[in-house]
């Protein structure tokens, strides 16, 4: 059975920093394989388009470079915080709020969104919210173990998670 939408998939892969060199970021093996319904919208669209049609057994190595994969690193990602932002009770705990710790945060929307803190000042929290693997080329090299078709509860899920999206959870509906 091939790789297309609505097909539950699992897979292996190494996933290098910039090309098949470099830094391995993330290694995904068959004990604990990366298991996902393609095409619904939960990975990266160009990673999902360089397996679409792939089968059982087969191997994949292809490179996204930024722009395909978090994009670039955004100025406007980074952002100072008033420093009352993280009290509780009336004080900041630095056991927490430290550089380079990620915290995470809700934007104005309601939506969770993880930050790390760049510095710390007597006033105010430096967070940079870009995604960690923003600005980053990144090459992947692994192997499809399986693919089947998704169940029905499968499916119900994510449009469940989909109906819920535009509401935040927040409506009888979800």
């Amino acid at each position: 059975m091939m790789i297309e939408k609505n097909k539950v998939v699992e897979l292996t892969y190494e996933l290098k920093d910039q090309t098949a060199n470099g830094e391995t970021i993330e290694k995904v093996t068959e004990e604990r394989p990366l298991t996902f319904i393609f095409g619904a919208g939960l990975m990266i669209p160009t990673f999902e388009s360089n397996i679409e049609g792939m089968n059982p057994g087969e191997d994949f190595e292809f490179e996204l470079k930024s722009q395909e994969a978090y994009g670039s690193k955004s100025e406007e990602m980074i952002m100072d915080l008033p420093l009352n932002v993280f009290e509780v009770d009336g004080a900041v705990n630095y056991d927490i709020v430290k550089e380079g710790a990620m915290i995470p945060m809700m934007d104005k929307a309601g939506n969770r969104i993880n930050g790390v803190v760049l510095e710390i000042g007597d006033e105010a929290v430096k967070m940079d919210f870009n995604h960690p693997m923003a600005g980053r080329d990144l090459h992947f090299k692994g192997n499809v173990l399986n693919v089947r078709e998704a169940t029905d509860e499968e499916l119900s899920a994510i449009q469940q998670d989909e109906d819920c999206s535009s509401c935040n959870g927040e409506c009888s509906e979800c």
